[in-house]
């Protein structure tokens, strides 16, 4: 454990409760916990998601400008649907992204788990981009990835960062409730 991924976790932590508050401040915070996950990822060879955390870095501008934009008079950021057919070509697109990075990883890389680093990689964008797209879905993408995330970093003994996706898991669920009451909320209001 290095002060590096001490300081990664609680920012990171930080960034994960704003978003599921649904607080603008979440897009800088996680801006920056995202740059202190590429030096840490980089560091211990966990090269698709240290450029992860560089289309993350993209992913949060997008998604900073899409919350400025869906905000109510009130400053609440509004809760969208994510609709069937969506959610499918979204998880096609993490399962295709999964095979072509852990393809290239493991034939012209030295990572150390290009398989799974690939595959969490992948539907960690999908789900990013869903969290930018404001759907409740996204928070459950995350919970399934966070908990495979888990036994990775557990595996590669980043233990704070281990504990980091087990938290994150939690505020995922979290999330999904807060988001999903907001959304039920303003249907009923309709």
């Amino acid at each position: 454990m290095s002060m590096l991924e001490i300081v990664a976790v609680i920012i990171s932590f930080l960034g994960i409760w704003l978003t599921a508050k649904r607080r603008l401040l979440c897009w800088p915070v996680n801006l920056l916990a995202c740059a202190l996950y590429f030096k840490l990822f980089l560091d211990v060879r966990l090269y698709a998601d240290m450029v992860l955390q560089a289309l993350f870095g993209i992913a949060i501008l997008y998604g900073w400008i899409v919350w400025a934009r869906g905000k109510q008079a009130s400053g609440e950021v509004v809760v969208q649907p994510l609709h069937p057919g969506r959610a499918a070509a979204g998880l096609a697109s993490g399962a295709i992204g999964a095979a072509a990075i852990g393809w290239f990883t493991s034939h012209y890389t030295d990572a150390a788990l290009p398989w799974m680093d690939a595959t969490l990689s992948s539907f960690s964008l999908v789900a990013q981009y869903w969290t930018a797209r404001r759907h409740a879905a996204s928070w459950l993408l995350w919970i399934v990835v966070d908990m495979l995330y888990v036994g990775m970093f557990a595996f590669k003994q980043l233990w704070l960062t281990a504990g980091l996706y087990g938290a994150m898991v939690a505020l995922a669920a979290l999330g999904y409730r807060q988001w999903r009451q907001t959304r039920q909320g303003v249907a009923r209001a309709i």
